[in-house]
């Protein structure tokens, strides 16, 4: 298993068109975003900076959070999935998305079979959110 806490793809999308793509990719894999925080109006507003083009979605699949929060109520700390979005220039955008089997690899979930499954199975859906997001 790899430790990196996350994996990245870059596409040649503006933010906007990346975000759009990124949510749709999400949901066609059965994921729904229950949260979207625009990080770039949220630093204006609170500190009065000007950020670039980034958001963070928080992306819950029901199934698996299901099974993990079966398993192990604790583990609802760790959900939903984070999936960002940022603008690197006007017409690249980078989508990272959180590695599961590390984010559920800490503690004592990493002992339990069932939540190193579901990690896997919900980094290899994520891993198709990626690639559909390269092929679009």
């Amino acid at each position: 298993m790899t430790k990196e806490i996350g994996f990245e793809v870059r596409l040649s999308q503006p933010y906007d068109k990346a975000l759009e793509k990124t949510k749709e990719a999400l949901i066609a894999e059965g994921f729904g975003v229950l949260t979207s925080i625009d990080v770039k109006a949220t630093m204006k507003e609170k500190l009065d900076v000007d950020f670039r083009p980034y958001s963070i979605l928080g992306a819950c699949n029901p199934q698996l959070a299901h099974r993990l929060l079966t398993q192990e109520a604790v583990a609802g700390l760790l959900l939903p999935c984070n999936v960002t979005v940022e603008a690197e220039d006007d017409h690249t955008s980078i989508v990272r998305i959180a590695n599961p089997q590390v984010i559920l690899g800490v503690g004592s979930l990493e002992q339990n079979p069932e939540i190193s499954a579901v990690a896997q199975e919900a980094r290899t859906i994520l891993e198709r959110v990626a690639e559909a997001l390269l092929s679009t």
